[in-house]
């Protein structure tokens, strides 16, 4: 910590030009700070001809949105640079490359992916990438997989486990998952019109219940290394690839957290389609965020069984049948979790451009209602969906 210092532009230059990996470090000239404003400082490097080169990210030790009243550690760039070399090692066609981190400074370097857009801005904006969700769903089986008991000889999977805690960055996300939107916080944000049905979220005792059970299972079920916040706003897309970045939230937690967690994000997206583009044009786009949906699930769920028939070492998880049991088990916690990304992103204080860049405020009000009331639904429900046709069919009947 001694040695920790905040970078500046001309600081990730330099730092650029050591531990950049190019050929011929000295073109290196400049840099454009590039980060969400939430957490991190993110710098772009270019060289002289104006090409941005190499990405450099510095965690703060505060939450940069709050301010120095909210601290948070800096051991969270170490996890987040582990995590993508553990799952650059078992997905390096899905995952972004880091070439350098360094735990003093708590600063890592990766690979440039300007040639990229960020998912969430081109599903805001209508654009479709037809195999996105299929190499998401690739992602997902290959990282989870290969962390996972089915995998890992124990001795190593409890080391694992063990090398990831990340009690922090996981406080966050059980607060903001698990407990805000489930009570008056001062961290939640709704539009008016909503009250009565954010009351009613505060009311439910079956819904808390089952938002408890999805909590304790996020304590307490160490199954893989997860991404831990794979939203479509740390997916960056084009035309033929996909690459995953930002995993500062990783840690060993549920497999139905992850898969959740991407598939909320894709039914955000379908809720607010009506609010962003024409009849004609949501319509259509509505089709194919619940092909997305289809595609990013069968994949997963297939590429996992393929993965377990040919690979798993433990004698037990290796009888016939299992895998099929435990992607049962998998299905039922990723529809809760899904339920809970819709509400935490509607409800609770990370709002995201899906829903903040509908013009026209009540269309907002009635896009932000239905995620709701979808997500309330799948989380009370989900033990009784038993197939990604039977989910589409409840999505339907959403509206």
């Amino acid at each position: 910590m001694s040695q920790y210092r905040t970078f500046t532009a001309a600081d990730a230059v330099e730092y650029a030009k050591r531990f950049g990996s190019v050929d011929d470090p000295s073109a290196l000239v400049s840099a454009e700070e590039i980060g969400d404003g939430n957490l991190n400082l993110v710098f772009k490097i270019f060289d002289r001809q104006g090409k941005s080169r190499v990405i450099v990210k510095q965690a703060l030790p505060y939450v940069r949105c709050v301010g120095e009243s909210w601290p948070l550690t800096l051991d969270r760039a170490r996890i987040e640079a582990e995590t993508l070399v553990e799952h650059y090692k078992y997905c390096p066609e899905h995952t972004v490359k880091v070439t350098h981190y360094d735990p003093a400074l708590a600063v890592m370097v990766m690979e440039d992916l300007s040639s990229y857009r960020i998912w969430r801005g081109e599903l805001v904006r209508g654009a479709y990438y037809p195999e996105a969700a299929r190499q998401l769903g690739e992602y997902l089986a290959q990282t989870l997989f290969h962390t996972s008991d089915f995998c890992l000889h124990p001795h190593q999977k409890k080391a694992e486990v063990a090398r990831f805690i990340n009690p922090e960055l996981c406080e966050i996300t059980e607060d903001l998952f698990f407990n805000d939107p489930y009570m008056n916080h001062e961290r939640n944000s709704y539009p008016v019109a909503l009250e009565t049905l954010a009351a009613e979220l505060r009311d439910d005792n079956e819904l808390k219940i089952a938002v408890a059970g999805l909590k304790h299972h996020f304590f307490a079920h160490a199954e893989a290394l997860l991404h831990g916040d794979i939203h479509s706003g740390s997916i960056f897309v084009a035309d033929g690839s996909l690459k995953v970045i930002d995993a500062e939230f990783g840690y060993f937690g549920p497999i139905g957290f992850d898969v959740g967690t991407a598939l909320g994000n894709l039914l955000i997206n379908y809720c607010a389609l009506p609010g962003l583009l024409s009849p004609r044009e949501a319509a259509e786009g509505r089709e194919l965020r619940l092909n997305d949906v289809r595609e990013v699930w069968t994949r997963f769920a297939e590429r996992f069984t393929a993965l377990a028939a040919a690979e798993t070492r433990d004698v037990a998880l290796a009888w016939p049948g299992y895998v099929n049991a435990f992607l049962q088990k998998v299905w039922a916690d990723s529809l809760g979790y899904c339920g809970t990304e819709l509400i935490r992103r509607t409800v609770g204080m990370s709002h995201v451009a899906d829903m903040k860049n509908i013009r026209d405020e009540a269309m907002r009000t009635e896009c932000i209602r239905s995620a709701i009331t979808l997500g309330k639904r799948l989380i009370i429900a989900a033990p009784h969906i038993e197939n990604i046709d039977a989910l589409i069919a409840r999505i339907r009947q959403n509206g």
